[in-house]
């Protein structure tokens, strides 16, 4: 039987805003598990196998234009640390959700199967 799907989990404190955070902001389709868990669908994905000493992994966020996107979350009170910066990869910026959690945001160089 084939791998389906890929089920992400963010930990946080603040569960509660955080989920309020991804459907009301980011505006992502959702299912109510029970009494408010929401499980979210999420945008496409893509996955990326690059060599380190040890073993890590990452979850990133990827958009078509990086300012326009900061401007457009801000207003739906997304916070972000420092200022966008621009690597091999892509232009990034972290974005910090609540209960602390943090994500990379980017607008990618790299080629990708991705129809964005």
């Amino acid at each position: 039987m084939p791998v389906v799907g890929t089920h992400v989990l963010l930990y946080t404190p603040e569960a509660e805003a955080l989920r309020a955070l991804l459907r009301d902001a980011l505006a992502w389709d959702y299912a109510d598990a029970h009494e408010g868990w929401l499980i979210f669908a999420l945008p496409p994905a893509e996955l990326g196998v690059h060599p380190a000493e040890a073993p890590r992994h990452e979850i990133t966020l990827m958009c078509r234009d990086l300012a326009a996107t900061i401007d457009e979350l801000k207003v739906k009170g997304i916070e972000f640390r420092d200022e966008p910066v621009d690597a091999d990869f892509g232009t990034s910026i972290t974005m910090v959700l609540p209960g602390g959690v943090e994500l990379l945001l980017y607008e990618p160089k790299h080629a990708t199967p991705l129809d964005i």
